[in-house]
């Protein structure tokens, strides 16, 4: 985890802090075939250079941003979950629990979807 170190002592406060860790280390248990990594000041994880998903803190929640094709697939159940959702990013409250297994389908889908994948982003 020491490629998060930084960016978590980054954030301010504490909960969040622990919160996002917290997240980025079950990223880590769960799939260590994945590379994480920092990019574009964020933490995120890669498969065979290809991005598999991002994480990043706000004030109010922290977002996930598994790509369009990871949220367009998977948004009825996002909703569901009780997250606000963009094109590109998840909105999880700081207050709100994570819903692991929906994460888990959605690094899932996008480990499978890319396995072909030569590119960093979906073309």
């Amino acid at each position: 985890m020491d490629v998060f170190g930084k960016y978590l002592s980054d954030i301010d406060n504490p909960q969040h802090r622990d919160r996002i860790g917290e997240v980025l280390n079950w990223v880590t248990a769960k799939y260590p075939n994945l590379s994480p990594k920092i990019g574009w000041n964020q933490p995120m994880f890669t498969d065979h250079g290809t991005f598999i998903i991002g994480f990043s803190a706000a004030r109010k929640h922290f977002a996930v941003a598994p790509e369009t094709a990871g949220i367009t697939r998977f948004s009825d159940e996002i909703i569901e979950a009780g997250y606000d959702h963009t094109k590109g990013l998840i909105r999880i409250p700081w207050d709100s629990p994570v819903d692991y297994p929906l994460l888990e389908k959605i690094i899932e889908f996008n480990i499978q979807d890319k396995a072909d994948c030569e590119t960093f982003w979906r073309k």
